[in-house]
This record gives structure tokens, C-alpha cells and sequence, in this order.
């Protein structure tokens, strides 16, 4: 078993999250959003974040807005949406859950 694939699959599994997270804090479009998890070290594609951008706008949690740009064409602007601050609200309570069992499981102490 390669321990690549599965931190692959672990960055995978709390993308959407982090988008979410990001998203949260300000409106921002594709490029800000890939900087913003680049610079947390996640380790990702445009290739994988644009199908997950619109699969989140699709379920209603992103909307987005086209902004002109003075540096080229016109950037598409992602917004949390009402349903999306409740989703991530839900998401934020399932992780700190999921983080202290984890931390309960892996910890030396027992």
C-alpha cells in the first residue's frame, strides 16, 4: 500500500471543508482560493478544484458573481450562500467531533 494515495485521499476527503472555510471569510475566485490552500501546504489542482466549485454551487452552497479584472478578463467570484454558512456550521461541529476521537484513538496516553 502507497502512503501517498492514501494522504491523497485524506486531502481529498477535507477539501470541500476548506473551501468552504475559505469562502467563509470573504468572497474570492479560483486563483485566491488555490493560493489560500497552497500557502496552508494542501496540495492541489485547478483540475480538481473546479469540478468540486461546481458540484458546491450546484448543491446550492456557492453562488458566484463575474467581477471585471484590471489584469485580464473578468474573474468569476465564489459567495457562500445562506445554506452553505448552515452547511459549514454542521461541517465545523462534525470535524471538531471527528478530530477529538481521533485524538482520543491515536494519542500515547491511554
Amino acid at each position: 500500500m502507497k502512503i501517498e494515495n492514501t494522504k491523497a485521499q485524506m486531502r481529498k476527503g477535507v477539501l470541500e471543508y476548506c473551501i468552504l472555510s475559505i469562502l467563509a471569510k470573504g468572497d474570492a475566485y479560483t486563483s485566491e482560493i488555490l493560493s489560500t490552500l497552497k500557502e496552508a501546504e494542501m496540495i492541489v489542482v485547478e483540475g480538481t478544484i473546479y469540478p468540486l466549485l461546481t458540484r458546491l454551487k450546484n448543491a446550492g452552497l456557492l453562488s458566484y458573481r463575474w467581477e471585471e479584472s484590471t489584469s485580464g478578463p473578468p474573474r468569476k467570484y465564489y459567495v457562500l450562500t445562506e445554506n452553505g454558512t448552515l452547511f459549514l456550521k454542521e461541517l465545523n461541529t462534525t470535524w471538531n467531533n471527528l478530530t477529538n476521537a481521533v485524538d482520543k484513538v491515536t494519542s500515547n496516553k491511554n
